[in-house]
């Protein structure tokens, strides 16, 4: 199949979105498929064999010959993939220029700010919408009663987070988020500052937060004025292969976010032996079960209390650790691309089915 990824944000910025769309055209490259990512971000092309149409866009906003482009080249296209965040104008535009695309939500809106769903839906036509979680589909379906809503589950390579094991360590907590005030930076700190407190002093602890943002500059001040920088460090931006490292020798992931569509960083935390102390509000719960995986809290204060638990009980921490080291997710690759791909096919063979009725 010749397949178009349409995603507003893309590589070389770093992201859920931007790498889970950039690791799906490599799959689908690999299984034997065309694929061409279009995008409006600017910056260098990564290397490797995704070849990506750069747009030209002005503030965020694409511009006119943006959409030429689309609506030229997309008819060429067996399949249009369009991947949205809460505001992505391209693939909107893109989704509404092509003949029943699929639209991807891959941000959970929150129940208390109003987002015009039912406006865009109707603007993007014909669009099949799916979401990466059952978290967030469910959102969707309470927005837009009487849609069918399917789940594209972002995907993971288990084999390739799974570091050798280094076991002489200090007891190591962990994040990895963009530091923007949706991810809750600030908020980790609090939370390790409980965690330091509810441990007992003679047991050592480190901390990690990674990651890079608008509130790089505030965490840094709260570690400072807290008295955390003796034991939590701020590394910034990490590659893939430094996090990989990293993980290695921690201990616990911390997932704060409320809002978490998804949760790729957890689930490569997962994968990688680390015990997952999530929010249950969000994606999480589709790969962390408690006392399984990890936890599920419900407030900043039982996410300290648990990890500092799960710290203090090493019998129960390593067997959470184990049972992550030895077992898949669901959302491996192979599933993930399998998803895709089955319902790629049942698009493409309704697509071919003699239309009943013009379009738009």
């Amino acid at each position: 199949m010749r397949i178009a990824l349409v995603s507003d944000c893309y590589l070389p910025r770093l992201g859920g979105i931007e790498l889970q769309v950039h690791d799906l055209a490599v799959q689908l490259i690999r299984a034997g498929h065309e694929v061409t990512v279009f995008t409006i971000t600017d910056g260098p092309a990564p290397a490797g064999q995704v070849p990506v149409v750069r747009l030209p866009a002005f503030g965020g906003l694409p511009l006119r010959a943006a959409v030429d482009r689309l609506r030229s080249s997309l008819p060429a296209f067996d399949v249009v993939h369009c991947h949205s965040s809460l505001v992505s104008p391209l693939a909107w535009q893109a989704a509404r220029l092509a003949h029943r695309p699929f639209l991807t939500l891959h941000s959970l809106p929150s129940a208390s700010t109003p987002w015009p769903l039912a406006r865009i839906d109707r603007y993007v036509g014909d669009a099949q919408w799916t979401a990466v979680s059952e978290a967030v589909a469910d959102v969707l379906r309470n927005l837009l009663p009487g849609r069918a809503i399917g789940v594209l589950h972002n995907g993971v390579d288990p084999a390739m987070w799974r570091q050798f094991r280094r076991t002489d360590h200090t007891l190591t907590i962990v994040s990895t988020m963009r530091l923007v005030r949706r991810k809750r930076p600030l908020a980790t700190l609090r939370i390790l500052e409980q965690i330091r407190a509810a441990v007992p002093s003679a047991v050592q602890l480190r901390a990690v937060v990674i990651g890079d943002g608008p509130q790089t500059a505030a965490a840094a001040r709260a570690v400072r004025r807290r008295g955390l920088d003796g034991w939590v460090d701020l590394p910034g931006r990490l590659t893939r292969f430094e996090i990989q490292q990293l993980y290695a020798s921690a201990d616990v992931y911390l997932a704060p976010a409320e809002l978490e569509s998804f949760g790729v960083a957890a689930l490569e935390a997962r994968c990688a032996g680390l015990a997952v102390v999530a929010m249950a509000s969000g994606g999480v719960g589709e790969f962390v079960r408690p006392g399984i995986e990890g936890k599920l809290v419900h407030s900043d204060s039982e996410m300290a209390a648990t990890a500092a638990a799960l710290l203090s009980d090493r019998a129960k921490l390593s067997r959470i650790q184990s049972f992550n080291r030895q077992t898949d997710p669901a959302m491996t690759w192979k599933n993930v691309l399998a998803q895709h791909l089955a319902a790629y096919s049942t698009r493409v063979a309704e697509v071919r089915q003699p239309p009943s009725a013009s379009r738009r």
